[in-house]
């Protein structure tokens, strides 16, 4: 399986890293280690990483500004991928505000925090249910016809979010909750396989709490392969569709080192068979 996806006209390396715990806790405020969140960001690009995905709303603010401090000015082939949509207004809170006039105060906002002219990828971080999703996405539509946006993505949708979406942008990506360990959006995987849209799963190590049956089995893959729980999650993320492009995160540069090399396990298929029986689609 290749380490590459086209993603709209973009190549990249299929194991991106995914910026929002380079912040503060609760995903708040500045990060504890300043220096080690611009290492691990520095390090990200030496290891040929080139998709980073963040927000507006991690810090707010904090992660794409870390960004713009350590990388910029961007090496030609990174992308940068970001999101709008939800507000902050305090530690582990995101409230939802996707009307289309703040939509484009997102972008504009972006765009001066990361130093960009154009945003390779802007996805909308959620669906507001306070607002028609199509006038939503009409807002992105304006601002790729001026330039701003390169391509869109869209972020914690159903089929019939995705599809309200994809009769009015193209839709090169989809980003949503999804593990070994939760396989709730497969329907969803399964239209990004059939149409060639990239997949990024957010939170693609899991929840911690396994049930025993779950922590033997990736155990007794880990084993195999003299590697870490969260390792054999994410090669099987890789494994498990051609599309999918996990975004694991981090704020220390060994731990980035860890996730990064999961991406040379190869699971046999008995393995990515028994990895595919614990959760259930």
């Amino acid at each position: 399986m290749g380490d590459t996806f086209t993603l709209g006209d973009m190549q990249v390396r299929r194991m991106g890293f995914g910026a929002m715990r380079i912040t503060g806790q609760g995903v708040w405020g500045p990060p504890a280690d300043h220096d080690e969140a611009v290492r691990v960001l520095k390090r990200c690009v030496e290891l040929g990483i080139n998709l980073i995905d963040t927000a507006d709303s991690y810090g707010p603010e904090v992660s794409e500004n870390l960004i713009a401090e350590a990388l910029h000015p961007y090496p030609d082939d990174l992308v940068i991928a970001t999101k709008g949509g939800l507000r902050r207004t305090g530690p582990g809170e995101w409230p939802r505000d996707l009307r289309p006039e703040r939509i484009k105060e997102c972008c504009e906002a972006s765009l001066r925090r990361l130093k960009l002219d154009r945003i390779d990828l802007y996805q909308l971080h959620a669906v507001d249910p306070d607002v028609p999703y199509a006038e939503t996405v009409g807002a992105v539509a304006d601002l790729q016809r001026e330039g701003k946006i390169r391509h869109i993505g869209v972020c914690n949708v159903g089929r019939t979010d995705l599809e309200t979406a994809r009769a009015i942008v193209d839709v090169v990506s989809v980003q949503n909750s999804y593990s070994v360990t939760n396989r709730s959006s497969e329907r969803v995987l399964e239209v990004c396989e059939a149409d060639g849209l990239g997949f990024l799963p957010w939170y693609p190590l899991g929840a911690g709490d396994l049930g025993e049956e779950a922590a033997s089995t990736l155990d007794e893959v880990a084993k195999a392969h003299d590697a870490s729980r969260s390792q054999i999650a994410l090669a099987w993320l890789l494994a498990h569709s051609p599309v999918s492009l996990p975004i694991p995160g981090t704020s220390k540069v060994d731990h980035l080192e860890e996730n990064f090399a999961a991406a040379a396990i190869e699971l046999t298929a008995e393995e990515q068979a028994k990895l595919d029986e614990i959760a259930p689609t």
